[in-house]
């Protein structure tokens, strides 16, 4: 299944598909009120707290991927089994929702992203908490490792790193986030917004492959993708899936982690270096 699915090929299907709504926002409003406010008809809200991500720590950043056995309590209470096929979306050219299909389809679920998100759907948004749903029988698979990178990997300059966060913080501009400022010294900054068009759809695909060639990402290179916490960096990761570079690897304590831990040197200003 491709990492990317427009509003036509859901409407052919709608009937086979489960439809989830994960909104979450920096600010700290919430995307549970979103959702109730107005949603895609059918659609299941995950809270991404709850269900896609541990705690957060100082050693592992704000958003570490939880226990693969809360991921599929989660999943399951959703409506979402192991054979499901899933598509996600959000408000935001789908740079959140991007976690739990990534979290999907890495661990080898049929899962998508919907290009345009809420906005692809023109009429007959629902308002409330939404439909109840059946428990599904969703299993619990370890996160591959072969997906995902530590911090030593990323400071690691054998592999291209590349940094999804707005080009502001990536060049140190304070935030209320982190207690430092700036960026992995080597990282490319590709922040995932950019690849989101003015109409709230992902750029053509040879517009977004020359901006990931431009970050040095070949086909079969070693890529790690970071962002602030690990969420935003995985619509990089299905991003460069799409356009035929590879699927990638996700550092999950991203800058978070990263800037929590005083040893480790930070680059400021808009070049890796």
């Amino acid at each position: 299944m491709q990492p990317v699915v427009d509003i036509e090929w859901l409407s052919d299907h709608r009937s086979s598909v489960v439809l989830v709504d994960v909104r979450w926002y920096l600010d700290g409003r919430s995307g549970r009120e979103s959702f109730e406010r107005a949603h895609a008809p059918g659609a299941v809200f995950v809270d991404l707290e709850a269900w896609l991500a541990a705690a957060p720590s100082p050693e592992h950043g704000r958003h570490p991927l939880p226990d693969p056995s809360v991921f599929a309590r989660g999943m399951a209470q959703h409506g979402i089994s192991s054979d499901s096929t899933v598509v996600a979306y959000d408000d935001a050219g789908g740079v959140i929702a991007a976690r739990l299909v990534w979290m999907l389809r890495a661990t080898g679920h049929a899962a998508a992203l919907l290009d345009g998100g809420l906005g692809a759907f023109v009429t007959g948004l629902e308002t409330g908490v939404g439909r109840e749903v059946a428990t599904g029988t969703f299993e619990a698979r370890a996160w591959p490792i072969d997906r995902i990178a530590t911090i030593d990997d990323a400071a690691d300059r054998s592999h291209v790193v590349i940094d999804a966060r707005n080009r502001d913080r990536y060049e140190g501009a304070p935030d209320a986030f982190d207690p430092r400022f700036g960026h992995i010294p080597g990282a490319f900054s590709v922040p995932c917004r950019e690849n989101v068009g003015a109409n709230g759809r992902l750029k053509p695909i040879p517009e977004l492959r020359a901006i990931f060639e431009g970050a040095g990402v070949r086909e079969g290179e070693d890529v790690i993708s970071y962002c602030g916490s690990g969420v935003t960096a995985c619509h990089n990761l299905l991003t460069m899936e799409l356009v035929g570079l590879g699927p990638g690897r996700l550092f999950p304590g991203s800058w978070s982690q990263w800037s929590g831990d005083p040893s480790r040197p930070l680059a400021i200003g808009p070049t890796p270096e």
